[in-house]
């Protein structure tokens, strides 16, 4: 059984504050099963975009987890560029969840599955 995206963010948030990161919730979505996108926010005008893996992505015992993909995986991608996709994405599914943490490293605490 997968784990509600609304307990999955609590514990990310957790588990980044944890770390000496700072995140927050830029868009609260669906608190059952809202695709969750993680912003990674670098604070020099660029950003990263991450959100979550296609099926394809998942092996037969892993249909539970949460896999990443890289949306916008660019180290140096205008921020403009990010909130522009994250913009069509809500207006594509308006349950969605946006996190987004600083950081001028790129960190973000994901594994991103290699495509």
């Amino acid at each position: 059984m997968r784990v509600k995206s609304g307990v999955w963010v609590g514990a990310y948030l957790r588990r980044v504050a944890a770390e000496g990161m700072f995140a927050v919730v830029a868009k609260k979505g669906a608190e059952e099963a809202g695709a969750i996108f993680v912003k990674v926010n670098r604070l020099d005008g660029t950003a990263e975009l991450y959100g979550p893996a296609p099926q394809t992505a998942f092996d037969e015992g892993e249909a539970d987890d949460r896999r990443w993909r890289a949306i916008v995986p660019t180290p140096g991608a205008p921020e403009s560029e990010v909130d522009g996709r994250l913009e069509r994405e809500r207006r594509f599914d308006g349950d969605l969840w946006i996190v987004e943490i600083d950081s001028r490293e790129g960190r973000h605490l994901l594994d991103p599955v290699v495509e």
